[in-house]
């Protein structure tokens, strides 16, 4: 199959933008506008073979240590398909961009663990048509749901640390039949569990920034065998601590917007060595800042849907130099906000399942124009919203 989409941003990219920086000239992004080899080839002539996504192609040299995967994954081709419709609640006199929302999917309920969830769902996805869901159960444990590219399997007890989860867990996935998932657990550090392709290996725990942190982490990868980890500090500045493909890092202290964070932040990745993280300031608007391959960026205000937001962020990317943001209004209403490759949309009202939802929403991306989300209605099922 031929892709022929070549979206806006493949001509003229982001020269002028805070998204531009010379640091990409060796993965195919170059000052001259001119896009060069990219491992990310989502432009005409991408042909797609055994696997959509060859994070291999960049050149990434896998090393022999404990976060393994096994290869040879079977590629499902069954798009996701009809579901029952449910209506969606708008608030009345507000004003849509019709164009977008005619390929947002109605919200679909998919129930909850037997004796019910708390807080908010997370989702990771390892390769096309697969999805991966993970919630905090009112038993403290972490259960999985998925979508196998046919259907969705029931729900999934993986245990917990001992003690039990103390925040959402997170996850991400940075390559085939691969997923770390993370929570605060214990004694308020930073936990990991991770599936290595053939089985669930036990929790570890990764300890805390000094002053302690609150909430639940956010997770970003940027290439095989990469892991970024960031919190909300107790000390309201964001924290930072990552895997490199052989250790991991001390945390790091990457501060805040004036008055702190007021929120566990959200992170992603578009492509090598770039990552976009987002948090709720003290004014509760949304705050950005971006690592472009040789620093941190300052903090940047995205501001907020009206009335504000609660919560925490969530972020996904289905293209280099595309972000689409995603928060809980305080009309419990699910909002959306994205960067085209130029410039910030206005915030846009999804709309909730009927009551509304209760939880921080979770967003993944696991092609090219598609984007899943979820979060926790009023009934306390995770429900499903997605674009294509």
């Amino acid at each position: 199959m031929v892709n022929e989409f070549q979206p806006e941003w493949n001509t003229h990219w982001y020269r002028n933008s805070p998204y531009h920086s010379s640091q990409w000239q060796g993965y195919g992004y170059q000052n001259d506008d001119q896009p060069q080899y990219n491992p990310y080839p989502f432009q005409q002539g991408y042909q797609v073979q055994y696997n959509p996504y060859p994070f291999q192609q960049g050149g990434y040299q896998l090393q022999y240590n404990p976060y393994t995967l096994q290869q040879g994954y079977e590629l499902q081709n069954n798009p996701y398909t009809h579901q029952p419709y449910t209506p969606t609640y708008y608030d009345q006199h507000e004003s849509y961009n019709l164009d977008w929302r005619q390929s947002w999917r109605e919200w679909e309920d998919l129930g909850s663990p037997p004796r019910g969830f708390r807080g908010s769902p997370t989702v990771a996805s390892w390769q096309a048509n697969r999805l991966d869901c993970f919630v905090r159960g009112n038993n403290n444990n972490m259960w999985h749901k998925w979508w196998d590219g046919a259907r969705w399997n029931n729900w999934e007890d993986l245990g917990s640390p001992r003690g039990g989860l103390r925040s959402s867990p997170e996850a991400v996935s940075w390559g085939p039949n691969r997923i770390d998932c993370f929570a605060r657990a214990g004694r308020d550090t930073m936990w990991h569990k991770w599936w290595d392709g053939s089985r669930w290996r036990e929790w570890e725990d990764l300890g805390a920034p000094r002053p302690g942190f609150t909430g639940k982490p956010a997770l970003a990868s940027w290439q095989a065998n990469r892991l970024d980890c960031f919190v909300q500090g107790n000390d309201n500045n964001l924290w930072h601590k990552w895997w490199d493909g052989a250790r991991w890092s001390s945390w790091e202290n990457l501060g805040a917007p004036r008055g702190g964070l007021n929120g566990s932040p959200g992170a992603v990745s578009w492509g090598p060595n770039r990552i976009d993280c987002f948090v709720r300031g003290r004014n509760n608007r949304m705050w950005h800042k971006w690592w472009d391959g040789s620093r941190w960026s300052g903090w940047e205000d995205l501001g907020s849907p009206q009335g504000g937001f609660d919560g925490s962020p969530a972020v996904s990317s289905w293209a280099p130099n595309r972000l689409d943001c995603f928060v809980r209004a305080r009309n419990n209403r699910m909002w959306h906000k994205w960067w085209n490759g130029s410039r910030w949309s206005n915030w846009e009202n999804l709309g909730a399942p009927q009551g509304g939802i209760r939880s921080s929403p979770g967003a993944v991306s696991w092609g090219l124009n598609r984007i899943d989300c979820f979060a926790r209605g009023r009934n306390d099922g995770m429900w499903h919203k997605w674009f294509a």
